[in-house]
């Protein structure tokens, strides 16, 4: 007789649980592209994070020194959330990305960054 085998793990998420990523995105914009549309490009991508960082969801911003990147923080509901944000970027076809589930250590003593 065979044992019973161990039902899987439940894991629970309510829906206060942040859910955080750590998102590199370097931009590559073609050398080729005209000034114009580059503009257009940065100044569409610049108006939707602003307006992701008022609403939480791009929780921290910080430029790569000397290249053309960044480092971000996106506190979203799901890896679905995320993607959608991320696809949705107008600089999205030129960026590398580069994207790093966060969870809170353990050792950690500030209370704010679940």
């Amino acid at each position: 007789m065979r044992p019973a085998p161990f039902p899987k793990p439940q894991i629970l998420k309510l829906e206060s649980d942040p859910m955080l990523f750590h998102v590199t995105m370097t931009v590559r914009l073609p050398a080729d592209m005209p000034a114009d549309a580059a503009a257009d490009l940065k100044a569409r991508e610049k108006a939707i994070a602003a307006d992701l960082q008022r609403n939480g969801k791009w929780r921290h911003l910080w430029r790569v020194a000397g290249a053309y990147a960044n480092v971000s923080i996106f506190d979203v509901a799901d890896n679905a959330e995320l993607h959608d944000i991320l696809t949705g970027l107008p600089l999205f076809p030129y960026m590398d990305i580069a994207v790093t589930p966060l969870c809170r250590h353990p050792s950690s003593v500030r209370d704010g960054d679940a």
